[in-house]
């Protein structure tokens, strides 16, 4: 499957995409991440389903962008384009695909900031082509396998938080979920974006540079779970 995350602070936001992709038996890594910085145009897209609809909305999303006259002045500007995009695949597509067992499962996370907008933004975007708005009150955004990883961030991610704390916690969700799921792995691609800068930092990840903190965390964890008290047990002894 995928695991992409997109979580907005009141300083910045950050993102996490996996990059494992799954053929019937076989495994291989593509990247799911789009991301331009031009002047004051920043953003990405991320997107979770099939290859096939992806490439094929990506290359006519990109297609669009070459050929404008004007760049994008607003993000929801940036996510009707590609949510044309993505309903005109479907048009082409969705009929044969379910014809052959397949569904059109395209789901992608787009956040940035463009010349207009007044702040960062984050949108989830659906496979229909509408689209919600990653609000204050629920900061962060998961598309693909969401299962594992978003307990973790329910707990501690809030609007008010650093934006390192917001990648830490991020990790930590990508990690749960990959350890519980054999259809998520590294590298991870993480984005890095602070409010009004108009620079998505983007930065690849294999395991062995992050396998220490993930080592930790599990120490930690484990630690924790031992110093919690059990005299709630005594109850169950009769």
């Amino acid at each position: 499957m995928t695991y992409c995350l997109g979580i907005k602070t009141k300083t910045g936001f950050i993102g996490i995409a996996d990059t494992r992709i799954t053929s019937g038996s076989s495994t291989g890594s593509a990247k799911k991440v789009y991301s331009i910085n031009e002047g004051q145009q920043s953003f990405f897209i991320m997107t979770s389903g099939l290859r096939s609809v992806r490439d094929k909305a990506m290359t006519y999303f990109r297609e669009e962008m070459e050929e404008r006259e004007e760049p994008f002045n607003k993000l929801y500007k940036v996510v009707n384009a590609f949510a044309d995009q993505v309903k005109q695949v479907a048009r082409e597509d969705k009929k044969s695909l379910r014809e052959g067992g397949l569904s059109f499962n395209l789901l992608s996370i787009i956040g940035g900031q463009l010349s207009k907008d007044e702040e960062h933004k984050i949108y989830l975007l659906y496979p229909e082509g509408n689209w919600v708005e990653v609000a204050d009150g629920s900061p962060f955004v998961i598309v693909g396998n969401n299962g594992y990883g978003k307990p973790i961030l329910d707990r501690v991610i809030n609007y008010d938080v650093s934006l390192k704390f917001a990648l830490k916690a991020g990790f930590l969700s990508f990690d749960a979920t990959r350890i519980s799921a054999n259809d998520v792995d590294y590298p991870i691609d993480v984005l890095y974006y602070e409010k009004d800068s108009y620079k998505i930092i983007e930065r690849r990840f294999e395991e062995e540079e992050l396998k220490a903190l993930s080592e930790l965390w599990n120490e930690n964890l484990s630690s924790s779970i031992k110093q919690l008290s059990d005299s709630w047990l005594d109850k169950l002894i009769i």
